[in-house]
């Protein structure tokens, strides 16, 4: 029996639906902790923020085992949560993800999803989310049966099941065509949109990550254009914080490129933070106050007030960097507050034994006397108190996806510059070469800066942050000890360091991320070098092959086919692959992908199930156990191999699904750089074709 209505009750008695804000748990990777929860929900209602949607991607009877009812156990913690949040008056939105396996025409599904969330209901949960992100877009034969679309689909259930609830005044609903960048052609023609908009019921929100999954601007007239096809105002699930997509990185920038301007055009904003709940306190903090800027519907004081050093044009009401002074002075007052016993002490006090007892006594400090060191001992260590200086140098070494902090862009920028000119330091004392040593003595006082920090970090009274930047703040250490040492060697102020100088580092010795481009930036590491002028990093997705990719593959075909030959006029031989890659032949269904990056397309990879045909059409004959062709190539600016990995790996288990057995490709012989990448995977080796020329080099493996 359908509960009675929420939101049309709201809309008779002339209630104003309030602005959506606070955070959504939604990454891949380790869920947070009841206790962090908790805690979250204190610093939202203490900020102002009024939503926390539970979408963690890892629960498994939230997304993979969605039938499941939760357990008695289970059912008590979720209690508790949804408890804890009505008490800070904190809207906790339960989230499903049924799009995995669900048949969508099935009565029986729908009914299973129904009594799932009737069962979060009677945990006094009243809010809830449907998510069909992040699944194939393929309808089962049933569903196509009863569907005219997949959009049409997941409408359909949706609504079934808002009704069935009551039509809750919170509903959130995530599209699989979740940003522009999955949309085809485009926003204001993709039909599964305007099916969206057209179909679903008004008291549904949806979400949408703005122009790409992470998005680094998200501008106004981008919102007008999607809402104008949605015919409703989205929540954002931003996801500028997240950082699922790297264990390399995390961002404790501020939030930022989204004008607050937006704000009366959205029905809300939820950050999708870092997988680490600690280091979230910047991304919530400045949400929070981007939310209370003037002129939106959140609050209605101004908390960040514009100052003469803020940039020319920068939005009126909301200053980023102010913001995050706000924040990082208000996290400084947490790490400097003991988390648990045991935590650093300024001074390391002696400790006596009890000299009666056999056994070896506990040691305690109870009454110890202070030891004080000798005019010729070592001086004790001292734990210097964290500062605020030090926070933003943390902040500024881990920024956000697409731009480093000032000093992070300063220290590259400067190292860059003293390579660049190490030929002065050799010279007779010139301008230069006063230049030269001046500016490195300045990179050596930011490199020292960064280990002070990080010994400060090391013994701040709360544990529970440090050990969640740990990892981030070690490696980053490491990397600007390199670059120091190197400065230190180009001005003859140290022997040449074999760690730096070696052309095959350990595994250890090379890192992602700043530390990563600090040391590509030394000899012997450009062959995997991600700086580029100015200093950038890339965020890469991948989506399936559309017709419309066909030009852009093709340019990639040929400049990659140019860089082979030796000379101009170079004859390279003929591969099968040629003719996926040019566009005579079309991929199998389902069996493309394509790599894009903030400049557009920059890789694809391709398969046909079975290339008997495109063997023959080239005199070769095919392998036995491989009927399967596959062919990936990667722009020359494309040079971090984890996309390509994620992309190659993708592809082979759609082919798989399509029933392919085995897959090979061919190379031509001057292509060192893929013929290396399918031997790292381990599971491509080499085979012999029939009809073979001498110069292609064929690899297969087994699926």
């Amino acid at each position: 029996m359908p509960k009675p209505s929420a939101s049309k009750a709201a809309a008779e008695t002339g209630k104003t639906r309030r602005f959506i804000s606070g955070v959504v748990e939604g990454f891949y990777g380790r869920p947070w902790t009841m206790e962090q929860r908790t805690e979250l929900f204190q610093r939202e209602q203490k900020w102002g923020l009024n939503t926390y949607l539970y979408a963690p991607k890892d629960d498994y009877k939230h997304r993979m085992y969605w039938r499941d009812l939760y357990s008695p156990e289970e059912a008590e913690k979720l209690v508790a949560l949804i408890t804890a949040a009505k008490k800070n008056g904190v809207d906790f939105i339960y989230a499903i993800s049924p799009g995995l396996d669900i048949t969508f025409s099935n009565p029986k599904e729908v009914a299973t999803l129904k009594r799932k969330l009737d069962q979060v209901s009677g945990f006094g949960c009243s809010s809830f989310s449907l998510l069909f992100d992040d699944i194939e877009t393929e309808m089962c034969p049933a569903d196509k049966q009863a569907f005219s679309s997949f959009a049409h689909a997941q409408v359909a259930v949706t609504n079934e099941v808002f009704k069935h609830l009551g039509q809750p005044d919170t509903f959130l609903f995530c599209p699989t065509d979740y940003c522009a960048a999955f949309c085809t052609p485009n926003v204001s023609q993709s039909a599964y949109l305007h099916t969206v908009g057209e179909n679903l019921l008004p008291g549904i929100d949806v979400l949408w990550t703005g122009p790409k999954v992470v998005s680094h601007h998200i501008t106004v007239e981008s919102i007008v254009e999607v809402s104008s096809v949605l015919k409703r105002a989205p929540v954002i699930w931003d996801n500028i914080h997240a950082n699922d997509y790297d264990p390399q990185r995390i961002f404790m920038g501020p939030y930022k490129d989204r004008p607050t301007d937006l704000i009366p055009k959205l029905r809300g904003v939820l950050t999708n933070p870092n997988c680490e709940y600690y280091p979230n306190f910047v991304a919530i903090h400045t949400l929070a106050t981007w939310c209370r800027s003037e002129g939106g519907r959140v609050g209605g004081r101004r908390d960040v007030e514009m100052s003469d050093d803020d940039e020319a044009g920068s939005d009126p009401c909301y200053s980023p960097k102010r913001a995050l002074t706000l924040a990082l002075t208000d996290w400084l007052q947490e790490f400097l507050s003991t988390d648990q016993p045991g935590g650093p002490r300024p001074l390391n006090p002696t400790h006596l034994k009890k000299e009666s007892s056999d056994e070896e006594p506990m040691q305690t400090d109870v009454g110890d006397p202070v030891y004080v060191p000798g005019s010729g001992d070592n001086p004790l260590f001292t734990a210097e108190p964290l500062t605020l200086d030090d926070l933003q140098l943390l902040s500024e070494l881990f920024y956000l996806p697409y731009e480093h902090g000032s000093t992070a862009r300063t220290m590259l920028r400067e190292l860059d510059w003293l390579k660049a000119h190490r030929e002065a330091v050799g010279e007779a004392e010139t301008e230069m070469t006063a230049e030269w040593r001046s500016r490195a003595k300045c990179f050596d006082v930011m490199c020292v800066a960064v280990f002070t920090m990080f010994n400060r970090l090391s013994n701040a009274p709360n544990r529970s942050i440090l050990y969640d930047l740990y990892n981030y703040i070690c490696d980053i250490k490491s990397g600007v000890t390199l670059a120091r040492a190197y400065v230190k060697q180009l001005g003859g102020q140290s022997r040449p360091s074999a760690q730096v100088m070696t052309d095959d580092p350990e595994p250890w010795g090379f890192r992602g991320g700043l530390s990563g481009e600090f040391q590509r930036m030394l000899p012997c590491h450009g062959n995997r070098d991600l700086f580029r002028h100015p200093p950038m990093t890339s965020v890469y997705s991948i989506r399936p092959f559309c017709p419309e990719d066909k030009t852009e593959i093709q340019k990639i075909h040929m400049e990659m086919q140019r860089g082979e030959a030796k000379a101009p006029a170079a004859a390279l031989p003929a591969l099968i692959s040629d003719g996926l890659a040019g566009g005579q032949l079309s991929p199998s269904p389902n069996c493309g992908l394509v790599l894009e990056d903030e400049r557009g397309v920059c890789g694809y990879a391709l398969g046909l199930t079975d290339a008997t045909a495109a063997a023959l059409n080239n005199q070769r004959a095919l392998p036995g156990d491989f009927p399967s062709l596959v062919t990936m190539q990667l722009h020359p600016r494309v040079t971090d191999p984890a996309p390509a990995r994620r992309m190659i790996g993708r592809l082979l288990s759609l082919m798989k699904t399509s029933g392919s057995r085995g897959v090979f490709c061919e190379l031509r012989q001057g292509d060192r750089r893929m013929f290396d990448f399918y031997s790292k995977l381990g599971s491509f080796t080499t085979l012999k074709m029939a009809g073979q020329p001498q110069d292609v080099i064929a690899m297969g493996t087994s699926l």
